[in-house]
């Protein structure tokens, strides 16, 4: 028997996943890769963490000791047996400490999987062993969320544990009560916290547990979470979730964070498979993994479902999966909701209209709105409003191989004060990047847009700018007195119907090319389309937060080369 046996699952779990013998997506893969490449940089004296296996082992043996409290080994009393990939996330995230202090290496842990797969069994587990048996002197352990009923699910799973348990109670001296449990052996204590619940001053946290991240519309608790957790030496976030359908809230922001780091892993690896693009990022704090299908996979295909479902055949069984699927497959109001719970895939409103990783294939970051200088070009506007998002988008069309591509650059205005108080997580950052710019004041400045529209006219040949008259009719009369070529495009039904399939034809052919604009990207995600009596189909929003003034730009751009020359997109041949 191996001496050190749960670093021995894990390590078998590693070479598994990267010898393909279990099915694992891109981000699985570079997570187990990470691990290998820091142990090989652990020798070096300049890399500052080092992996101690008896750490590592701890609290494995603690989960092991821990009671099923649902389902059949529930009843039958048995104990919890971690699943190789679990041992994987343990070992890595508690087994790396810092060589001069010890203290543990990794303080914010991310791991997105769907439903099914055992997430608050084992985040139960890791709070209990945080509140007993880390070392801590006085633990603040929190399992929060939005809401009181969420906060309470991990929470209620481990008191449940503890209460099968008698001789960990009596070990620990543990009270367990239905708002809280309090352990007398170090003065620790475990209780929900919600945002609808008391107050969230003043916290010392050494673990918190934030579960279903992704129903978090605000950054509200989990900044709580993160600034209490700033006060001690190895405070432990712990966010665990499945995919949801907001790209705007903080847990597609840290998502998105996770891919940049393990797409820096995965370029780093000489046997590297992956052709990735996008920026990558180094955090030797943050742990993260996400178990998801690849771009290229279909989702129909029951051959890569395994790769979402870590515990597939344990607590996720393929035949109830599978009558899932084929719900899906034939209801389109239930493909979402499938998607999204059972293969961890992003979408984001109930029926939205875009295939999003199609579009996530179509970017180019090496694309650079100065190499089409000179370049006839189309610039649609949309103006909703003049106290929120608005939208000027250069559209330039190029032939390649007897068809005609499209390239797509955005630019996004924002009053200052919709920025800070918009309830939006992500426009800060997206300011900061120079996505979208912030005019002063409570208005967007329209002089700003007119200056833009005008240089652009001397950088480039603008063959219109598409715009709708409800908003922009004096600003488009200022423009046409400069000579700009102002087109009234009204959105109507008529207007939008075959812009918007043509769009999505492009896009799935690969005919549209974007530099990854994630403002776009968000706009293009909220569309929800409905179709009439007539197959015809029109932009609307979930709900008001879901802005999608991009993509209503966009399909005006599109609708507009349509209206010059609909040969050219190939749209009837697709």
């Amino acid at each position: 028997m191996a001496k050190y046996p749960y670093v021995a699952q894990a390590q078998r779990y590693i070479r598994d996943v990267v010898a393909k013998k279990i099915p694992a997506c891109q981000w699985v893969v570079a997570a187990c890769i990470r691990h290998a490449q820091d142990l090989e940089r652990s020798k070096n004296k300049d890399f500052a963490y080092k992996f101690v296996k008896p750490t590592a082992e701890r609290v494995c043996e603690f989960l092991e000791l821990m009671p099923h409290i649902k389902g059949p080994k529930a009843r039958n009393g048995e104990l919890i047996e971690l699943e190789d990939w679990q041992c994987f996330i343990l070992v890595v995230v508690f087994g790396w400490v810092h060589k001069k202090t010890g203290f543990r290496r990794f303080r914010r842990v991310y791991i997105e999987v769907p439903r099914g797969n055992a997430k608050s069994t084992l985040s139960s587990g890791v709070a209990l062993y945080m509140l007993t048996a880390d070392g801590e002197a006085g633990p603040e352990v929190y399992s929060a969320a939005t809401t009181r009923d969420q906060a309470k699910i991990v929470f209620g799973d481990a008191r449940s544990m503890t209460k099968k348990r008698r001789d960990m109670v009596r070990h620990y001296g543990l009270d367990n009560q239905v708002r809280y449990i309090l352990c007398g052996a170090n003065d620790g204590i475990f209780r929900p916290l919600s945002r609808d619940g008391e107050t969230q001053d003043g916290l010392n946290i050494h673990f918190g547990c934030l579960d279903e991240l992704h129903a978090h519309k605000t950054r509200e608790v989990y900044e709580v979470i993160e600034t209490g957790a700033g006060k001690r030496d190895q405070s432990l976030i712990w966010a665990i979730t499945t995919a949801g359908f907001n790209r705007s809230g903080v847990c597609y922001e840290i998502r998105s964070y996770i891919t940049q780091i393990l797409r820096g892993v995965l370029a780093q690896w000489p046997d590297n498979p992956y052709k990735l693009k996008g920026d990558v990022a180094n955090d030797d704090q943050q742990f993260g993994i996400i178990y998801t299908l690849d771009d290229e996979d279909d989702w129909t295909d029951e051959r890569v479902w395994q790769k979402a479902n870590p515990n597939w055949g344990i607590s996720v069984m393929p035949d109830y999966v599978a009558g899932l699927a084929h719900k899906a497959m034939q209801l389109a109001s239930a493909q979402n909701g499938f998607k999204t719970k059972h293969l961890n895939l992003w979408v984001n409103a109930d029926q939205a209209w875009m295939d999003m990783r199609a579009w996530d294939r179509c970017a180019d970051y090496s694309l650079s709105v100065e190499d089409f200088t000179g370049e006839s070009a189309i610039m649609p506007l949309d103006l909703a409003s003049k106290v929120d998002l608005a939208a000027r988008l250069k559209v330039f069309e190029r032939e390649i191989g007897g068809k005609a591509h499209y390239y797509i650059f955005s630019g996004f205005y924002l009053p200052e004060r919709q920025v800070s108080e918009s309830g939006n997580a992500q426009y800060e950052g997206w300011v900061a990047d120079g996505w979208i710019q912030a005019t002063e004041g409570d208005v967007i400045d329209f002089a700003l847009i007119e200056a833009d529209i005008q240089s652009d006219a001397e950088a480039f040949n603008l063959r219109s700018v598409p715009y709708d008259p409800w908003q922009a009719t004096q600003l488009a009369q200022r423009m046409t007195e400069k000579d700009v070529p102002m087109v009234e495009y009204r959105q109507t039904v008529q207007n939008f119907s075959e812009p918007m399939k043509a769009l999505e034809a492009l896009v799935l052919s690969g005919q549209l090319h974007h530099d990854g604009n994630p403002v776009l990207a968000w706009c293009i995600s909220n569309v929800v389309c409905h179709t009439d009596a007539k197959d015809n189909i029109y932009p609307r929003k979930e709900r008001p937060e879901n802005k999608i003034d991009g993509a209503v730009a966009l399909i005006m751009g599109i609708g507009s080369a349509l209206r010059e020359d609909d040969s050219k997109l190939g749209y009837n041949g697709m």
